[in-house]
């Protein structure tokens, strides 16, 4: 059974200009990914992973290639129409959980909703599923200040997946975690993906990339090697813990 392709890229470039000087980040990339695709992007610091997460994220445009999300020719669209695929098709996760410091976690999950259009009492019931998914059903009322590190995590990737995107795009997710709380997050990551979840991991970090099913490396902005990992990781936890 062939897999099913959600993102090709073919020749994609980036440059950029530095003063009177100009650098490729990203020069050539063809790249195809695939639905429940569990990807790590890994390379130094300067190899173009930022510069493809942007462009995968549809927060920037390539210079050249072209750019297929679910058949759509991305690097031709304004501004506007980006936005709407971003809103769509893309959930995002950051490092620094990028949340709403006055909100509560059920008020920053309803947040991606509300440019929707879709009505409260069903933003809010979205907004519950998703929390109740990533096992903070009885956090819905707290700030961020309330919440630990690992709990404002799992309120950011609630929120990414409150729009039932194609893609959860995730930039550096454990970065600011201790390792008993990265563990538990990337268990949350293997279970979304054994849903049928796609997932985009990029990372520095080894010990993350050992445990997605694909990896790509990236090097002076070329796509080094693209090879599948023999994941041999049991689960660490049973079901989604609710403490961290």
């Amino acid at each position: 059974m062939s897999k099913q392709t959600i993102i090709e890229l073919r020749g994609i470039a980036k440059y950029y200009m530095m003063g009177s000087e100009g650098f490729y980040a990203l020069d050539g990339i063809d790249l195809d990914i695939y639905l429940n695709d569990y990807m790590a992007v890994v390379g130094s610091s300067g190899s173009g992973k930022s510069t493809l997460m942007n462009l995968l994220g549809c927060l920037d445009l390539p210079t050249a290639g072209e750019y297929k999300l679910k058949g759509t020719d991305v690097a031709t669209l304004d501004e506007t129409s980006l936005a709407g695929i971003r809103n769509r098709e893309i959930g995002f996760i950051f490092q620094n959980f990028n949340l709403l410091p006055r909100a509560t976690a059920l008020q920053n999950v309803m947040q991606p909703l509300i440019y929707r259009g879709i009505a409260l009492a069903e933003r809010k019931q979205r907004a519950q599923d998703a929390l109740a998914m990533v096992g903070l059903q009885d956090r819905m009322t707290h700030v961020p200040n309330q919440l630990s590190g690992g709990q404002r995590q799992r309120v950011a990737i609630a929120r990414a997946l409150v729009t039932e995107p194609a893609i959860l795009l995730a930039d550096e997710p454990t970065g600011n975690l201790d390792s008993s709380t990265t563990i538990e997050i990337m268990a949350l990551f293997d279970q979304l993906h054994n849903d049928g979840q796609t997932l985009i991991v990029v990372t520095h970090e080894q010990e993350i990339a050992e445990r997605c099913h694909r990896v790509i490396t990236l090097k002076d902005g070329h796509l080094m090697s693209d090879h599948a990992n023999q994941v041999s990781v049991k689960p660490l936890v049973s079901g989604i813990a609710t403490h961290v």
